[in-house]
């Protein structure tokens, strides 16, 4: 039996994520994405091939687990700017545009943003297994009490309007992950178009 790490299971398991997200970076670095196998992530996090696979079956598989435990302080951060109703909506969707642009800036992160480098945004599952639903649900909320307070012009179909204005967060993710140094500008540019899209016409 594996010599488990840690004081617990649970600590043990989270060792080896951290060690998996470490050894990607790494990785990363060194060779791109289509180039590495599952046997290279395995040694360099020091596992066995065999138990890697007990936490995905696949590098994709793996890559998108990462990003789900990389995004949960992300989707904390949203989640208590969306709550902050008392505040102006254009400030909170500001703010949350910064946060969700920053994630783009991680190594391992940039996988999902960066077209061909991994598997993308778009191929996410549906449903609960995919780390950025809860994001688009409080920028679905942020975006409806503008409307409703008359901040934003009205808007009817909330979940179409935000699913249209992810397009332009993620061309601003892609950006980023292709050239981290145009971050301040590209954050700058969107949040210009997303708030545009939302203002009073005429």
């Amino acid at each position: 039996m594996p010599r488990i790490r840690g004081a617990s299971l649970e600590e043990h398991h989270a060792l080896v994520w951290s060690d998996l997200a470490g050894a990607l970076r790494e990785l990363l670095a060194e060779q791109d994405y289509g180039a590495i196998t599952m046997g290279h992530i395995a040694a360099r996090a020091g596992l066995a091939r065999n138990t890697l696979y007990n936490y995905a079956a696949d590098k994709d598989a793996l890559v998108l687990a990462l990003t789900h435990r990389a995004t949960r302080p992300t989707v904390a951060r949203v989640t208590a700017v969306a709550d902050r109703s008392g505040e102006p909506a254009a400030a909170r969707l500001e703010e949350i545009i910064g946060i969700v642009l920053g994630m783009s800036t991680d190594q391992a992160m940039q996988l999902i943003f960066r077209p061909g480098g991994g598997p993308p945004v778009t191929e996410m599952p549906d449903g609960p297994e995919n780390p950025f639903r809860e994001i688009v649900a409080d920028v679905q909320r942020v975006v409806a009490e503008g409307s409703a307070r008359g901040e934003f012009r009205r808007v009817d179909d909330v979940p179409l309007t935000v699913e249209l204005l992810s397009g332009v967060v993620r061309a601003g993710a892609e950006r980023v992950s292709r050239d981290p140094a145009a971050f301040t500008e590209t954050v700058r540019a969107t949040r210009e178009v997303v708030l545009a899209s939302l203002a009073h016409r005429g």
